[in-house]
């Protein structure tokens, strides 16, 4: 069984997800878990102190995928491949229909600054691990680019966000799934 700290985190993320970070409070939360308010408080001392949990999760996934990427070199389309197909996956059964870190740079001028930072911090480095990967797709033959690794990035990650904002505003989860492979097939080499 999840720990009280990972239950309340897990429903901040679904919570952040659905409504953003100005749309929920503890007692949501305490409501959802079945705890007080106080033994959220006892986790996490304030609101953007489990924002900034929900955050650095993600990042954890990001630096995992960053240090094996350092180690080995993975085939570079297949794991553009696994990238959006986990989004895919996400948005077409609602079990993470937009990206906490997207959700959260929405609101980024009304975030604490500890909050904005981490969002910040996330972005920063998925791009980094985006540059790392298109380059290693350069060198492997499978992937073709019309600008810099590092602009390229860019362009990829802006896609893959708009895709969710595109497929959440119609209400059309297929959408993501058809953009991105528009994008994939300008970006990937086909063998």
């Amino acid at each position: 069984m999840r720990d009280t700290a990972q239950q309340i985190v897990d429903e901040a993320r679904r919570l952040i997800m659905t409504r953003g970070y100005n749309g929920f409070s503890y007692a949501d939360i305490a409501e959802t878990v079945g705890i007080r308010k106080a033994s959220i408080h006892h986790h996490f001392a304030g609101k953007s102190d489990l924002a900034r949990a929900v955050v650095e999760e993600s990042r954890a996934i990001i630096h995992a995928q960053s240090a094996a990427l350092a180690e080995q070199d993975p085939e570079a389309d297949a794991a553009l491949r696994a990238y959006t197909g986990y989004w895919e996956r996400c948005i077409a059964d609602n079990s993470a229909p937009f990206c906490v870190a997207a959700m959260l740079a929405a609101e980024l001028p009304s975030l604490p600054g500890d909050l904005a930072d981490a969002v910040r911090g996330h972005f920063a480095e998925l791009r980094e691990w985006l540059t790392r990967l298109l380059e290693l797709g350069v060198r492997q033959g499978s992937v073709s680019l019309a600008g810099t690794p590092a602009e390229e990035a860019d362009a990829f990650m802006s896609a893959v966000y708009g895709a969710m904002l595109s497929a959440r505003a119609f209400g059309e989860p297929g959408r993501f799934a058809a953009i991105l492979e528009t994008l994939l097939s300008r970006t990937l080499r086909l063998h």
